[in-house]
C-alpha cells in the first residue's frame, strides 16, 4: 500500500465510521454475538464498545497497523479480550470450526476479492453459526445504482479500493450462507449512494 492508503484513510475511516447512525448501527449487529468471535475488518475498534458480556473473545483481522493503533483506547476499556489475529479476511489463519459467529462492519465493500473472504469466513464457523453483518453496497434502486456506478471508480481511488456497487446479499448466498434476518435501508443523512445498508444475519448452509 501508498502512503496515502495505509496512512492517511485509516484515519479518514476512523472519523467517517463513528458519523451518523453508525452507533446504533454497530449495537444492533452485534447485539446477540457469544463466545468466540471472528471480527473481520476490524480497523479502529469501533465493534468494541458493543461487544455483549456473552462474548468471550474476538479475533481481530485487519491489514491496517494504524488503525490497530487507534483501537488502543477502546481496546483498554473493553473487558471482552480482542487478539489482532490476522491480516487478510481473504485467508484466514484458523482451522476449521473455530468460532461460535462472526462479525463485519463495512468491510466487505473493500476486500478485493469478497466471496472469497466469505467462503473462508464461513470455514472457520462452527455449524450453525451466525455472522453477524452490515454492509454498504448495491442501491436498491436502478436510478441510485446509475449514480454509484458513475462513481465506483472515484470511490476507489479515494478510499483504497471501497466499492459501492457490491451485491451484498448475493455474494453472501454464493459462498453459501442463508439469510436468517436482512434489512435492507438507506442511512438517514448520508447520500444515497454511499449509504445503502444491508445489516443482517446469515447462517452457513
Amino acid at each position: 500500500m501508498g502512503f496515502y492508503a495505509e496512512h492517511i484513510v485509516p484515519r479518514i475511516i476512523n472519523v467517517a465510521c463513528a458519523m451518523g447512525e453508525a452507533k446504533d448501527l454497530r449495537r444492533r449487529v452485534c447485539r446477540g454475538l457469544a463466545g468466540e468471535v471472528l471480527e473481520i475488518g476490524f480497523g479502529s475498534g469501533h465493534n468494541v464498545p458493543y461487544y455483549p458480556a456473552a462474548v468471550t473473545r474476538v479475533a481481530a483481522v485487519d491489514p491496517s497497523g494504524v488503525g490497530w493503533k487507534l483501537a488502543a483506547k477502546r481496546l483498554s476499556a473493553s473487558t471482552v479480550p480482542v487478539e489482532r489475529s490476522g491480516l487478510d479476511g481473504q485467508s484466514l489463519p484458523f482451522a476449521d470450526a473455530s468460532f461460535d459467529a462472526a462479525l463485519s462492519t463495512w468491510t466487505l465493500c473493500t476486500i478485493p476479492d469478497a466471496g472469497t473472504a466469505l467462503r473462508e469466513v464461513r470455514r472457520v464457523l462452527k455449524p450453525g453459526a451466525a455472522f453477524h453483518f452490515v454492509e454498504h453496497g448495491l442501491a436498491p434502486e436502478e436510478r441510485v445504482r446509475r449514480w454509484q456506478r458513475r462513481l465506483d471508480p472515484l470511490q476507489q481511488r479515494l478510499f483504497a479500493g471501497c466499492h459501492l456497487t457490491r451485491p451484498i446479499v448475493d455474494l453472501l448466498t454464493a459462498a453459501g450462507f442463508t439469510l436468517a434476518e436482512l434489512d435492507v435501508f438507506y442511512e438517514k443523512g448520508a447520500p444515497k449512494f454511499l449509504a445503502a445498508d444491508s445489516l443482517g444475519i446469515a447462517v452457513s448452509r
